[in-house]
């Protein structure tokens, strides 16, 4: 069984009115779809998903659903959050079958960075990509791929062909001879002073006079 667990409740009241005075109770209205079924409205307690949502693993995870004594695995695949506010507002969700694969997005963890040869010699860790799309059979869904910087010189970058995924896992987009993305990579950052036109004109005045300065 998944380690995140969330209750629910089937609704029945429908619209924005309903979906207002369902936020205003501390609740969050949900959906679930997906498994040749037909979609349910749901709701499901603001304060459970929020905890739960401090878990990194929770958005990438086969999650069991429990709705009137039922249980049901699930993964997240959408979050409306409020603009101002720390609350959901929606959040949808798809049935999952053992026997059916599943696409989601996984974090990237980066290992090694302290270590790496390119971070010592005065580098900097550039993250082009912070997830990946994969695609997999439920079982096999891992909560986050690791990418080892460990070894990485200055200027080395590790590109999607270079990402080594678990049993079961292939990307949802892999990469070819003609287009394969960087993920990280090590490099120093040079920085390039631009003076504005003005300032510069200045600078020479100044220094002219400090000349006709001397020159007296």
């Amino acid at each position: 069984m998944s380690d995140y667990i969330l209750n629910g409740e089937f609704r029945h009241d429908l619209g924005k009115g309903a979906s207002r005075r369902l936020r205003r109770e501390g609740k969050v209205p949900a959906i679930l779809y997906g498994a040749d079924r037909d979609p349910r409205p749901l709701t499901v307690m603001q304060k459970d998903l929020l905890l739960l949502l401090q878990n990194e693993g929770f958005y990438s995870s086969v999650i069991t659903l429990s709705v009137d004594g039922k249980e049901q695995p699930a993964i997240v695949k959408d979050l409306h959050r409020h603009p101002a506010r720390p609350i959901i507002l929606h959040i949808d969700l798809q049935r999952v079958r053992d026997d059916v694969e599943i696409r989601m997005n996984v974090p990237l963890h980066f290992l090694g960075e302290k270590v790496a040869p390119g971070m010592k010699a005065g580098g900097t860790v550039s993250r082009i990509s912070n997830e990946l799309e994969v695609v997999c059979l439920p079982k096999y869904l891992p909560e986050f791929i690791d990418i080892d910087l460990s070894k990485l010189e200055l200027d080395d970058v590790v590109k999607l062909s270079d990402v080594t995924l678990p049993e079961g896992v292939e990307l949802a987009h892999p990469p070819t001879e003609e287009h394969d993305p960087v993920v990280v990579s090590i490099h120093v950052v040079r920085v390039q002073v631009e003076v504005e036109e003005g300032e510069e004109a200045a600078e020479e005045v100044a220094a002219v006079e400090e000349e006709e300065k001397a020159e007296d």
